[in-house]
């Protein structure tokens, strides 16, 4: 195929090679072209060919004004091929490749659009299913009315209807696979394969002060129970100081059926996740540091660690919850993130009764390694646990020892560049999953937390450890966490353990009037 179009355009080229050159031109008239440019006013550079002729002048001029694009020749390029021989050799092309080849410019936007192309690969991909039947004559004669049509529709018609049911099937496709839930997180259980089917990745799109973008790619992924962490490191980021946002956004290839790895060069989609301000860079967040970075909590679940020396990015790490997390990833466009469609409230039978019959699944990791998975049942809260807007869920009890629990191993979170690594002590990623009395995702979140130091626990027996305690906080509700360091056995007991979530997400979802 290849070799084909090669020879097209060497035969293409020989022929504008051996036109012979018209009588009359000014280039005859003097003994070198040089010399007739010099006479005419232009100037040529070395190894430039002058035009043959006040018409062939003319004919470039009214090229150059049709497609815009300046001349100091009629030296043969791929554009000035008369397009019946670029729609020849566009329709050996595949769609992925006729959608670049339409980025080019507008004459080539307009060539790549022909409906007798996108007709043949529209039929090629969703012709009628063999079988060992004779197929349907109706079939064959729609099929065929397709053909004799395809120059009375509009231009790009049966691109935009390949491109259409294309992507409706797939999302057909993803759809299915993420049906299955998992039985203790209520999220989909086959995320990990839609993700692969789909060739989704992740992206950084860094803007600087004055309007340009620097795009990276992720330099790392790792899955976990309920989130992905992405983490992008490099060894030539931006100066710090000249950039202003930093977009998250899920990247996906248009033809996402296609069974090879995607790359830059291909068509992709970007759907904007989160848009985040640099300036927010502050002490206020400041989740923790070591010897060699500084590291910064912008919320959502975003980490930047800089470089304590230069105070430059070292890496930024992302930290996303699975829940929508595929149609965040893809449904959104490149400046607008992903809206769920509204929520219509549950009529709840028992309002006197708060909240009955939530579930909880939360996990702390950091680098691969977990040290906390814990589920929890049949969690509750009356109407008297009213505070400040908030309705209080207990979920560990501080008086309770039964329901105390040991985080497994080292708490900390890690981080890795291209020369270096370490681990911001007291530090990790939490991932938490609230189901409702319905099962269904009332409240997530995948965001790095601090133990910061306290003086002792709020309430309750004294324990004989250092004390510690874990916040979170959004629009959605917050979290409160107490933990005690166990000497003898080198390890962090959870003591105590609370949501509190806002009235307003329980109305708006119930339609009570807490």
């Amino acid at each position: 195929m290849a070799t084909g179009r090669g020879r097209l355009l060497q035969l293409q080229w020989q022929y504008l090679l051996a036109r012979p050159q018209p009588h009359g031109c000014f280039g005859s008239a003097f003994r070198s072209p040089g010399a007739a440019a010099g006479r005419a006013g232009f100037r040529t550079r070395p190894g430039a060919t002058l035009p043959e002729g006040p018409a062939a002048l003319s004919r470039c001029a009214r090229q150059d004004k049709a497609y815009g694009r300046p001349r100091a020749g009629c030296s043969a390029s791929l554009d000035s091929l008369p397009s019946e021989v670029l729609l020849k050799i566009l329709s050996y092309l595949d769609a992925a490749a006729l959608l670049c080849a339409g980025c080019v410019n507008r004459r080539f936007y307009h060539l790549a659009s022909d409906n007798f192309i996108w007709i043949r690969i529209y039929s090629a991909a969703f012709s009628p299913k063999r079988s060992h039947w004779r197929v349907d004559p109706a079939e064959k004669t729609d099929l065929s009315v397709n053909l004799l049509s395809a120059g009375d529709k509009e231009a790009g018609y049966w691109k935009k209807e390949y491109l259409t049911k294309q992507i409706a099937s797939v999302k057909a496709a993803l759809a299915r696979v993420l049906k299955p839930l998992h039985p203790h997180t209520g999220l989909p259980l086959k995320t990990k394969e839609a993700l692969r089917m789909s060739g989704l990745s992740w992206v950084i799109i860094l803007r600087g002060d004055d309007g340009r973008e620097y795009t990276m790619e992720h330099a790392h992924l790792s899955f976990n129970d309920s989130s992905v962490t992405v983490v992008w490191y490099s060894k030539a980021w931006p100066p710090l100081a000249t950039l202003s946002t930093l977009d998250l956004c899920g990247v996906t290839p248009v033809f996402m059926g296609q069974s090879r790895t995607p790359t830059r060069i291909r068509p992709r989609w970007h759907s904007l996740i989160t848009k985040y301000q640099l300036s927010q860079l502050s002490e206020f967040s400041a989740v923790g540091g070591d010897r060699l970075t500084r590291v910064f909590c912008l919320p959502p679940g975003l980490v930047v660690g800089l470089w304590k020396r230069e105070e430059e990015l070292a890496f930024v790490m992302a930290n996303l919850h699975l829940h929508l997390l595929v149609e965040r990833s893809m449904l959104g466009s490149p400046v607008v993130p992903y809206e769920p469609p509204p929520h219509a409230p549950v009529s709840d039978d028992s309002p006197e009764r708060g909240l009955h019959g939530y579930r909880l699944h939360v996990d702390m990791h950091s680098g691969g390694v977990s040290c906390l998975c814990g589920s929890f049942r049949n969690l509750s809260a009356s109407k008297g646990c009213l505070e400040n807007e908030y309705m209080k869920l207990s979920v560990i009890s501080l008086k309770n020892n039964t329901e105390h629990l040991p985080l497994i191993g080292k708490v900390g979170l890690s981080w890795k560049t291209n020369s270096f690594d370490g681990c911001i002590k007291s530090c990790s990623i939490m991932d938490l999953t609230l189901l409702e009395e319905y099962g269904k995702p009332f409240w997530c979140f995948s965001s790095p937390v601090c133990m910061r130091c306290c003086p002792g626990p709020s309430d309750g027996p004294h324990f004989l450890g250092e004390a510690y305690y874990v916040d979170y906080s959004d629009s959605e509700g917050r979290l409160h966490m107490e933990l005690v360091w166990i000497e003898d056995t080198e390890e962090y007991f959870i003591v105590s353990l609370a949501l509190y979530l806002r009235l307003a997400k329980i109305n708006q979802w119930f339609g009570t009037k807490y």
